[in-house]
């Protein structure tokens, strides 16, 4: 009887592994394939913003504005072809500021091509501010450079040119890095003294991944994300 016991009572555990392997994992709080997909949570509006031409498909997740991501399949071709990111708005002139900062933390693939960047904007978007943190494959700023410079928490080299919408400042930061804070009203503040721009108004802060290739479906997650301004 004790071995028949065993008999009946092994496959049944078997069954039970197996179950709780194949258990799905918890589904995100919101996830879209939409091309200009968003959703807002805690101040936050993340967005999946498939905008360039020749784009390929792209799923985009949250669980919060601080922690999401995107499984992107675009082509092996030229232009930038999607923008997955969150925004934090700050609505506050320049001169009325006293602090912007900003923290991440990313997961991003060794192939495509791509960077991990904020894109700032200021003067009802007559202004937008790049900060390259990450770039990868065949990737290149608007304009041409214009300084070297280390401000904000980093050393770059700064670009300035125009999409023929709107002036962009572009900061590559010299050296990948995944993860690190900066502090943006700094950076503003070093283009205001340039004589760029006036005492502007900051909009959105916006930060994510500009995708010009991911062929074959390459994961971007974004593992922490904040913006705090006074």
């Amino acid at each position: 009887m004790r071995k028949l016991l065993k008999l009946v009572l092994a496959p049944a555990i078997v069954l039970a592994m197996v179950a709780a392997t194949a258990a799905p994992a918890q589904a995100a709080a919101w996830s879209s394939s939409d091309k200009f997909g968003s959703w807002s949570s805690g101040g936050y509006t993340v967005r999946n913003d498939v905008w360039g031409s020749g784009a390929g498909s792209q799923t985009i997740w949250a669980d919060s504005g601080s922690k999401w991501g995107v499984t992107a399949n675009h082509p092996n071709t030229g232009g930038v072809k999607a923008y997955p990111h969150s925004s934090k708005n700050v609505g506050r002139s320049l001169s009325s500021l006293s602090s912007v900062r900003s923290s991440f933390g990313v997961s991003a693939p060794g192939g495509g091509a791509y960077t991990t960047a904020y894109d700032i904007w200021a003067g009802n978007n007559a202004y937008e501010i790049m900060l390259w943190m990450n770039k990868q494959g065949a990737v290149g700023p608007i304009g041409s450079k214009q300084a070297s410079v280390s401000v904000g928490g980093h050393s770059w080299d700064v670009y300035k040119g125009s999409n023929g919408g709107n002036a962009v400042f572009s900061f590559l930061r010299n050296g990948n890095t995944n993860s690190g804070s900066v502090d943006i009203l700094a950076v503003l503040k070093w283009i205001k003294s340039k004589g760029w721009f006036g005492d502007v108004t900051l909009g959105e802060v916006q930060f994510g991944f500009e995708i010009t290739s991911s062929s074959g479906g390459l994961k971007f997650t974004t593992n922490n994300y904040s913006v705090s301004s006074s």
